[in-house]
């Protein structure tokens, strides 16, 4: 028996090296996570169990909990009752049920890096659950907030004439005029986990579904620790006002911000079958 749990161990530990080594840290677009995964492997976790445990305690440190007010914690998947939804048990018991795989561990990254977002991304869910239940069909909020948690990308621009315009190229699919004017304009910051873990292995046509935050312009001149916590903070507030619908999504093509991806010339932006032209008759909206 000693014999075994030694092997199970080992093998763990390996599975565990294998999985942590897909991911390069340097990519440009892991920028919103990365405070929170050099937290994490300063411990150097060596097993699946072990990861759930640093998880919490990185939670711990930072004394987050659900909206209840119960701690969060980072279980194992089996810990989610049958017939219990995901987001329900997190409302309910403060736990995320947490796989041993890219997507779930990128969840949790998020959870430490933005826990008021995730925090009223839970309570949307879980509210519509208690009135709906489950479906076969999510319906549009939770369609929304789905949209929100798994593939978003926080797009912090400047409310002023500079801003506006980049934001109407962005809703325009204007690339020519927005992607030229990205840097000094705005800053993007990756939500979605499933964005996150689709980029482990990246290629060209990845795409967003982009939240426009518009801010006054100090606030783009602050460092990234500071412009997340703002962005953490400001769309927490909006979602207490107003749940989130798929039109407030515009599609934003990720290898077009500039620098991250290579050989960014006209013809790479010519690309019609990644930066594709805008439907006829699009309204555009500055949101608030």
């Amino acid at each position: 028996m000693a014999d075994g749990v030694s092997t199970a161990a080992q093998q763990g530990s390996a599975l565990e090296a294998q999985f942590l080594a897909q991911i390069d840290w340097q990519r440009p677009w892991l920028r919103s996570v990365l405070p929170a995964a050099q937290s994490f492997l300063a411990a150097a976790p060596s097993s699946a169990s072990a990861v759930r445990a640093r998880l919490s305690e990185l939670a711990a440190q930072r004394a987050l909990c659900n909206c209840a007010g119960l701690p969060l914690q980072f279980v194992e998947q089996a810990c989610l009752p049958s017939g219990c939804a995901y987001e329900s048990f997190i409302f309910e018991q403060g736990q995320v049920p947490t796989r041993d795989n890219l997507h779930d561990f990128f969840n949790a990254l998020v959870w430490l890096s933005f826990p008021q977002i995730k925090k009223e991304l839970n309570r949307l869910q879980a509210a519509h659950i208690r009135l709906h239940g489950v479906g076969q069909q999510r319906g549009a909020l939770r369609d929304a907030a789905t949209l929100f948690d798994e593939n978003a990308a926080l797009l912090l621009v400047a409310d002023d004439v500079a801003g506006q315009a980049l934001a109407y190229a962005l809703q325009q699919h204007q690339w020519q005029e927005f992607f030229p004017r990205f840097t000094a304009s705005a800053q993007l910051y990756l939500f979605g986990h499933a964005l996150m873990e689709k980029l482990v292995q990246p290629y060209k046509a990845i795409t967003a579904h982009s939240w426009l935050v518009p801010a006054p312009p100090s606030v783009l001149q602050q460092a990234p620790a500071q412009q997340m916590a703002w962005l953490d903070s400001h769309i927490a507030a909006q979602l207490q006002q107003a749940a989130p619908v798929p039109a407030n999504f515009q599609p934003l093509p990720i290898a077009g911000i500039p620098g991250w991806w290579a050989g960014q010339d006209q013809a790479f932006y010519d690309d019609v079958s990644v930066f594709r032209p805008a439907r006829k008759n699009r309204v555009s909206v500055m949101p608030g």
